[in-house]
C-alpha cells in the first residue's frame, strides 16, 4: 500500500524529479500542492499525478518553448 503523504525527497522521486527542482517550485509556485503540517512538507500521490496531468504533453523541446515562451 503506497503512503497517503510523501516528503519532498520521496515525491521528487515519484516525479523523477530533483528534490531541489521541487523545493524551488514550492517557493516560487507552479508545482503540485503540498501540505505544511508543523515544519515537515508533504505531498499527497493524488495531488502530484493531477499535477502531472495538468502539464499539457509536447513532442519537442521546440514545441515545449513555443508554447511557453513569455
Amino acid at each position: 500500500m503506497e503512503p497517503r503523504f510523501l516528503d519532498t525527497k520521496q515525491a521528487a522521486q515519484y516525479l523523477s524529479l530533483s528534490a531541489v527542482w521541487l523545493n524551488e517550485l514550492r517557493i516560487k509556485g507552479g508545482g503540485p500542492k503540498f501540505y505544511k503540517l508543523g515544519r515537515a512538507v508533504r505531498y499527497k500521490v493524488e495531488d502530484l499525478d493531477a499535477w502531472v496531468e495538468e502539464r499539457e504533453p509536447v513532442s519537442s523541446l521546440a514545441e515545449y518553448y513555443s508554447k511557453n515562451d513569455k
